[in-house]
């Protein structure tokens, strides 16, 4: 279990603790505790397989009861409190806590007041006035309540990349030491690295699938097995996300790999070649009559469908058969490729660590230049900084990139405000290395005013990229409303880039928007918003991201070395 999804363990806890009405103090310590275990650089389950005895309760937020909280977690997959706790509140408890801006002592006081069995009965009772009425709340609760359940209704129930990522890659590491497992792999949508996860998919080539679902139904992530048969196993795992297990024999693997990965817009599109070249596609092989011709391997089943073996990410029937087709498929950015990070944070602002610390972080990753980009003053409770702070930031950034071993640029988060303005003034944002424009506050606001505010930005000689564009924030928080294609061809016209932010719970812009804006020549950035050194590892996700938009390393900017990057900045405009 990795440190993000045992913060949420703590922060549910302390939710559920605050509904019960328990001691403040109690809570804090959970939310504390959650602080520290997210911010922490790194991995608790790395950190205790290499050393058990490991004093957890000597980090600051961290005690010793939450210390054996995160072994237990670590260990079994769960936390028997939580557990507990879950099972003390009405069921309709958890619900109410992931409508975006109830907290738990509003919950708490619906749960109290209005007793509702599910979402629709609290819907009914926003829509007639009753949750209006209750003391503290009011028109506009009940109106942002009734969003909110809109919002969980469209969202569905889906657990982000990173989660589900690496769940899958644990459950493979584990099921792929056993004796009769000949190769193993995730497919599905966690394959292609959709930015959130329905639910897994792995796949086994063995001659044994008894010995592949014991082993999975006595697997620790495992709190229940819903089904079983010869070939499938399905179980629910800890947190809720459910597991399709498939065994098949090795002569299937590459085709029920390339089957069960998807999408089905994809699938349906390869079905139908295969019908027109004289041959049936399934997950047991391609098949001329009776006769397999293809299945061991992917390679296999593209091949003999005249066709280069497709990347999963672009597996979404959008314009990868044309490509494929004329020899155009394009070699999608690596890790490997990003020479910069040009969005993090330090102690500044609301980081966790110094600028030293960070740069010589990003230097350990092999990085050659960085961004420094605390806050601007309007988001105040982050510290953000004024014209006087951030110039003094800035020389105290110079000061220390002097000794690093890496470039360090002068670097803002500058807030794009609700009239349209930016938080600090032109004669500030002119002395500036890097100017990353955001939205913070003012989401809601009507598309005219959003995008009145993104234009501005665009048009701001002294802006170089929008940070992630649409405020979205994945599950909770839709992106702002505007009229992105204009927004796009404006920062085309003024040689402003845009962000692909790389935080699983933003991946903001999404693939479909970061495909609209390469397609236009907008240079895209892919950066962390690393608040500590171990959230600069979070790279990758933007990398997913921008693989799934179909990206080459030549459309993102920060895989140019930083001679090129900063010819491009003085070109800007």
């Amino acid at each position: 279990m990795n440190n993000a999804a045992i913060a949420a363990l703590f922060e549910e806890t302390a939710d559920l603790l605050e509904v019960q009405g328990a001691n403040p103090f109690r809570v804090r310590a959970y939310r504390n505790g959650a602080r520290a275990v997210k911010n922490h650089p790194e991995s608790f389950a790395s950190v205790l397989k290499d050393d058990p005895d490991r004093k957890l309760d000597a980090i600051k937020g961290i005690g010793k009861d939450l210390a054996a909280k995160i072994r237990e977690a670590i260990a079994d997959g769960r936390v028997q409190m939580l557990d507990d706790l879950r099972g003390e509140v009405p069921p309709v408890t958890l619900e109410l806590l992931r409508i975006p801006g109830l907290g738990p002592k509003k919950a708490a006081t619906l749960l109290e007041e209005l007793e509702p069995k599910s979402l629709d009965d609290l819907r009914t009772a926003a829509e007639s006035g009753r949750v209006a009425e209750l003391s503290g709340f009011g028109k506009k609760t009940a109106e942002t309540i009734l969003e909110g359940i809109e919002h969980l209704a469209t969202a569905g129930s889906r657990t982000y990349l990173e989660t589900a990522f690496e769940i899958a890659e644990r459950i493979k590491a584990d099921l792929g030491e056993l004796s009769k497992t000949r190769r193993i792999e995730v497919a599905g949508s966690c394959r292609r690295r959709k930015e959130t996860v329905g639910d897994l998919d792995v796949l086994i080539a063995s001659d044994d699938s008894a010995e592949a679902m014991d082993a999975l139904d006595g697997h620790p992530l495992v709190e229940k097995t819903l089904a079983r048969g010869d070939t499938k196993q399905r179980v629910r795992l800890a947190g809720g996300l459910e597991m399709d297990l498939r065994v098949v024999p090795e002569e299937s693997f590459g085709a029920a790999l390339q089957y069960f990965t998807g999408s089905q817009a994809h699938n349906i599109v390869l079905r139908q070649r295969a019908i027109d070249r004289g041959y049936k596609l399934n997950e047991w092989g391609l098949f001329e009559g009776e006769t397999r011709v293809a299945g061991a391997t992917e390679n296999e089943v593209y091949d003999a469908l005249d066709l280069p073996t497709i990347p999963p990410e672009l597996r979404e029937d959008r314009r990868e058969f044309e490509q494929a087709e004329s020899g155009s498929l394009p070699k999608l950015i690596e890790l490997s490729d990003i020479r910069g990070d040009l969005h993090m944070h330090t102690t500044a602002t609301d980081g966790k660590n110094t600028i030293a610390e960070m740069a010589a972080a990003a230097a350990e990753r092999g990085l050659e230049y960085v961004a420094i980009t605390d806050h601007s003053k309007r988001v105040s409770m982050a510290g953000g900084l004024d014209a006087r702070k951030l110039r003094k930031h800035w020389a105290d950034i110079r000061a220390d990139a002097a000794d690093a071993q890496i470039e360090v640029l002068c670097g803002i988060e500058c807030d794009i405000l609700e009239d349209a303005t930016m938080d600090l003034p032109d004669d500030v944002l002119a002395e500036a290395d890097w100017v990353l424009a955001v939205l913070h506050y003012g989401l809601k606001q009507p598309a005219a005013k959003i995008e009145k505010r993104l234009l501005a930005a665009i048009e701001n000689p002294h802006v170089h990229c929008i940070g992630h564009p649409t405020g979205r924030i994945l599950g909770k928080r839709p992106g702002a409303d505007a009229d992105w294609m204009m927004i796009l061809d404006a920062a085309a016209e003024h040689g402003v880039m845009m962000e692909i932010n790389a935080n699983p719970a933003r991946l903001d812009l999404d693939d479909t928007l970061a495909r609209a804006a390469a397609d236009r020549g907008i240079r895209i950035t892919i950066s962390t918003d690393a608040h500590s050194t171990g959230q600069l590892n979070k790279m990758q996700w933007g990398i997913y991201q921008a693989r799934r938009a179909g990206l080459t390393a030549a459309d993102v900017a920060n895989t140019l070395q930083l001679k090129q990057f900063r010819e491009r900045l003085r070109g800007h405009g």
